[in-house]
């Protein structure tokens, strides 16, 4: 994803960490301007790109497309006026929305406050549903389609 980037400062970074399975990293939400957090290094994903992009009010970043990248933004905070060749759109936070490759796209921080999103790009077919399900840790075998399985009980109110 062609954005600005900016590396992080060494006391904000929080390492990711790894049990040899599974990687976590956390969100860098202490930035106030323009960063970029590649989210996709830290966590070592190669399927797919995925960034923290933060931008102070009136910052923008570079108008930018992808030759077979489609992109989903998600707003985690503030207000993105997501422009699409030469569209505006105005995205609150919880609000999601896809790019297909080969437009030109840019995204805005026109509001009050602080831009966070979370940026997410890949190319290629997704595989469709391949999991595997079980009704519990102690069921063996190969398991069955998700649907086929029966969600499992609320855990006791505490």
């Amino acid at each position: 994803m062609a954005h600005d980037e900016t590396p992080r400062a060494a006391q904000d970074a929080q390492p990711a960490v790894s049990d040899g399975a599974v990687t976590r990293a956390g969100l860098d939400r202490g930035r106030t301007a323009r960063s970029f957090q590649s989210l996709r290094r830290e966590l070592g994903v190669a399927g797919f790109g995925m960034n923290l992009i933060t931008l102070a009010p009136g910052e923008r970043g570079r108008v930018h497309t992808h030759d077979r990248q489609e992109e989903v933004y998600l707003v985690l905070e503030g207000v993105l006026t997501l422009i699409v060749d030469g569209v505006e759109q105005v995205l609150g936070a919880d609000e999601l929305a896809r790019v297909p490759a080969k437009l030109r796209r840019q995204l805005v921080n026109a509001g009050a406050d602080r831009l966070l999103v979370l940026a997410l790009g890949a190319s290629g077919e997704h595989a469709g549903r391949d999991g595997r399900a079980w009704t519990s840790w102690e069921d063996a075998g190969e398991g069955s389609s998700p649907q086929e399985v029966p969600l499992p009980e609320d855990l006791p109110a505490s």
